[in-house]
């Protein structure tokens, strides 16, 4: 959520209007201005309380207002966007695990999952303190003649497992031995609500003929998802990714 107006701090606005009526004018310049498209979820009342500088019971009152209005609706898992107009248009997003359908016939892939500390720099990415446990996917790609190995480590946030019912679900099993087929997880997320927006990294080490790609995906509120780190055999002369548009949840 983009904070472009003067009504960005809600108690610097007009002091005659009670405050849940200018924390529901914010949202309404939201939702019109498409930064929450029609059947988007928005954030819970926590974060909107936390974000406007408001109490959870103020965002309950502007909410309200805004089902008054037609504008949003709730339900067991949250409010979400009514307006009406077209359905968001999705963007290309990578397959997951990048190149998970690059190999050959009698190729070799293994995807696992663990429930673990990341490593330090995807805790950092995600805003995890030091240690703390979180899914992380290993993906391992290799053709049937040995060449053009793909290694990924992603590491997902408390955001994303909060969000996403079918990411959650890995936890009770993620032993860092069972398989796991993760290739639907933007699939997931955008049915759960976000909008996801990517930045990638690619460089070439100089350890070696290899190409690193770093992958950072947060929603449309700029909280973290994911972070994925691949590692590409890149002897060939040009690395090729594989986009797909995920289905319509």
């Amino acid at each position: 959520m983009a904070r472009t107006t003067p009504l960005d701090h809600p108690h610097t606005a007009d002091a005659d209007e009670p405050l849940y009526q200018r924390v529901a004018a914010l949202l309404v310049s939201e939702l019109t201005g498409g930064t929450v498209p029609p059947g988007e979820r928005l954030p819970s009342e926590r974060y909107l309380a936390a974000y406007y500088g408001v109490s959870r019971e103020t965002v309950r009152q502007a909410l309200e207002v805004l089902r008054d209005r037609g504008l949003v609706a709730t339900d067991r898992r949250g409010s979400h966007a009514t307006l009406p107009g077209p359905a968001p248009r999705l963007t290309p997003a990578l397959t997951f695990p990048v190149g998970a359908r690059g190999t050959d016939r009698g190729g070799l892939q293994r995807a696992t999952v663990a429930w673990q500390p990341p490593p330090p720099q995807h805790a950092e990415a995600l805003g995890l303190a030091p240690h703390r446990p979180t899914l992380v996917h290993r993906y391992h790609s290799t053709a049937a003649d040995g060449r053009g190995r793909r290694t990924a480590v992603t590491s997902f946030s408390a955001v994303a497992l909060n969000e996403v019912e079918e990411l959650a679900r890995y936890r009770d099993r993620a032993d860092g031995t069972a398989s796991a087929e993760l290739r639907r997880v933007y699939d997931w997320m955008r049915r759960a609500g976000l909008t996801l927006h990517h930045r990638d990294a690619i460089v070439r080490p100089d350890d070696g003929p290899s190409m690193r790609v770093t992958r950072h995906v947060h929603d449309q509120y700029a909280r973290p998802l994911e972070i994925t780190d691949l590692v590409v055999d890149a002897q060939q002369e040009a690395l090729v990714y594989e986009f797909t548009l995920p289905a319509a949840g």
